[in-house]
C-alpha cells in the first residue's frame, strides 16, 4: 500500500472515535498492552511527559514541546485529534512523521491489526512510540486522547503528569459529573510522580487529592505558584504579565494569543521548575522563546487562530462548555462592527448547553462537520432558534464559510468554531 491508501485502511478498518464516536471507544487497556508488547515496549526507550484534561491539554502539549526544543531536546510530541493531515499526531522538533513511516508501520503490523482488532487510537499510539524510540527522543510530550485512566497513553511511566483543567465533555464515556470526569483525569497519576493540575476547583479539588496520596504523588496547584494575565494582543502575539515568587520572568510573549492561555502558561511554569528539579535544563531563555515560538515550534493550529485580517477572521476548536464559555470571554476583548459565527458540532455533545453560551446578536452560519458523527445542520439551526440564535444551515462547512465572507464587511468579524472538525474543514478552504 502507498501512504493514501494506508490512510484508507486505517480509517476505514480501525473503530476511529473522532468519527463514529463511542462505538471507537475501548474500556481497557488490553489491546493497547498487547500491541506494546508485540512492538517490543518501545515506550520505555525515551522520557515522558502525560497531559490529561478538558481543555488545554493541546495547547499545553505543544507550548512545553516548543519550551523543551528550544532547550536543546529532541522532543516528540503525540496529540490528537488531526485538522488536516494524519501526521500532525506525531511530531519530533515539529516535524511530523514521514509518509514511508506510517506505511512501513502499518505494513508491519498488518497481522497483529487483523488479528486483534485494535481501535484508529491504539494504532496510532503504538506507532508514535515505535517513532520516538527508532528516532531516539531524549523526551516525549503526550497527551491523551479521552479521559486517562482508560486512555490507550496509560501505560507509560512519565516524569511528570499534567492535568490541565475539568469540564463536562464526553459524559456518556466519562461520568455525568464533574468528579466522575475529574476521577477519569485522574487516572494518569502514578505512583511517586509529579502531578500539576492547571485549575483549582472546588468541585475537583479532593478527587486529585485524593489520587495523589494513595499513590503518594506529590501535588502542585498551578494557581498557588503563577498566575499569568493577558495584557496586550494582537493579530501573532499577546502578552502576558506573571505573577510569581518563583523566578524572574515577569512577563511572557505567547504566539498562542487567546486570554484564556494565561491559565495554560502558569500550568507549564509550575511544570517546568519540577522538571528543573528532576535534572532536566531548561534555562529561563529556553522558557521565554518557546512560549513566543510555540505554533512556530510545533506546527499547532486551531486556538484562536487568526487566519485573515479586513475582515478578522478566527478560527478555534472549542467544542464544549467549558472552552466555549472561554472563547466567548475572549471575544468581548475584540473589537469588531459586527459578527458572523460559522458554528457546527458533533452529535454527541451537550449542544443545547454550547447554545445557550453563544451571542444572540451575532449571524450564525451552521454547518455540519465532514465525519459521519456530525450534527444535521438544519437540526442545528433549529435548536439554535430556541435559544435566540438566527441563522442559515448550509451543507458544507465551505459553503458556510464562504456565505459569510460574502456577507461580512471589513471591519466585521467571522469566528469558525464548535468542533476541531469545522476547523478542519474551514482550514482545508480557500480563506
Amino acid at each position: 500500500m502507498d501512504y493514501l491508501q494506508t490512510l484508507d485502511y486505517i480509517f476505514e478498518k480501525l473503530p476511529m472515535y473522532h468519527r463514529i464516536g463511542q462505538a471507537a471507544y475501548k474500556s481497557d487497556l488490553n489491546n493497547i498492552l498487547l500491541l506494546a508488547e508485540h512492538l517490543g515496549n518501545q515506550h520505555k526507550n525515551f522520557k515522558t511527559i502525560h497531559i490529561a484534561g478538558t481543555n488545554g491539554k493541546g495547547s499545553v502539549s505543544h507550548m512545553l514541546a516548543s519550551v523543551l526544543q528550544e532547550a536543546g531536546y529532541k522532543t516528540g510530541l503525540y496529540t490528537s485529534p488531526h485538522l488536516l493531515d494524519f501526521r500532525e499526531r506525531i511530531r519530533i522538533n515539529g516535524q511530523m512523521i514521514t509518509e514511508q513511516y506510517v506505511t512501513c508501520f502499518v505494513e508491519l503490523t498488518k497481522d497483529f491489526i487483523e488479528s486483534v482488532q485494535p481501535s484508529f487510537f491504539e494504532i496510532t499510539v503504538g506507532m508514535a512510540f515505535s517513532y520516538f524510540a527508532q528516532e531516539k527522543v531524549d523526551v516525549a510530550v503526550i497527551e491523551t486522547g479521552l479521559g486517562g485512566r482508560l486512555d490507550s497513553t496509560n501505560i507509560i511511566d512519565p516524569d511528570l503528569c499534567i492535568i490541565t483543567n475539568i469540564s463536562m465533555d464526553h459524559q456518556y464515556l466519562l461520568g455525568d459529573t464533574i468528579q466522575k470526569i475529574a476521577f477519569e483525569k485522574a487516572g494518569i497519576i502514578k505512583k511517586g510522580i509529579p502531578v500539576v493540575i492547571g485549575q483549582k476547583s472546588e468541585l475537583t479539588k479532593s478527587v486529585f487529592i485524593e489520587k495523589a496520596l494513595s499513590v503518594n504523588a506529590p501535588l502542585y496547584f498551578a494557581e498557588d505558584h503563577y498566575t499569568a494575565e493577558i495584557k496586550e494582543q494582537n493579530a501573532g502575539h499577546a502578552i502576558f504579565g506573571i505573577t510569581s515568587n518563583k523566578n524572574n520572568i515577569t512577563t511572557i510573549e505567547s504566539d498562542l494569543t487567546g486570554s484564556y492561555q494565561g491559565m495554560n502558561i502558569a500550568t507549564l511554569l509550575t511544570a517546568i521548575d519540577l522538571l528543573n528539579k528532576q535534572h532536566y535544563l531548561i534555562p529561563e531563555s529556553a522558557v521565554l522563546k518557546g512560549f513566543k515560538s510555540a505554533r512556530a515550534n510545533t506546527g499547532l493550529r486551531g486556538r484562536w487562530d487568526v487566519l485573515a485580517e479586513k475582515p478578522m477572521i478566527v478560527c478555534d476548536i472549542a467544542h464544549n462548555e467549558g472552552a466555549i464559555t472561554e472563547v466567548m470571554n475572549q471575544l468581548k476583548l475584540c473589537k469588531y462592527n459586527r459578527l458572523h459565527i460559522v458554528f457546527g458540532m458533533s452529535g454527541d455533545k451537550d449542544y443545547n448547553k454550547v447554545l445557550s453560551l453563544l451571542p444572540v446578536d451575532a449571524a450564525y452560519y451552521f454547518a455540519r462537520p465532514s465525519v459521519p458523527r456530525g450534527m444535521d445542520a438544519y437540526e442545528l439551526a433549529e435548536a439554535a432558534s430556541l435559544h435566540g440564535l438566527k441563522g442559515v444551515a448550509y451543507q458544507s462547512v465551505k459553503d458556510a464559510v464562504k456565505h459569510a465572507k460574502a456577507k461580512a464587511g471589513s471591519s466585521d468579524m467571522i469566528l469558525i468554531t464548535g468542533s476541531a472538525f469545522v476547523v478542519g474543514d474551514a482550514l482545508g478552504t480557500e480563506l
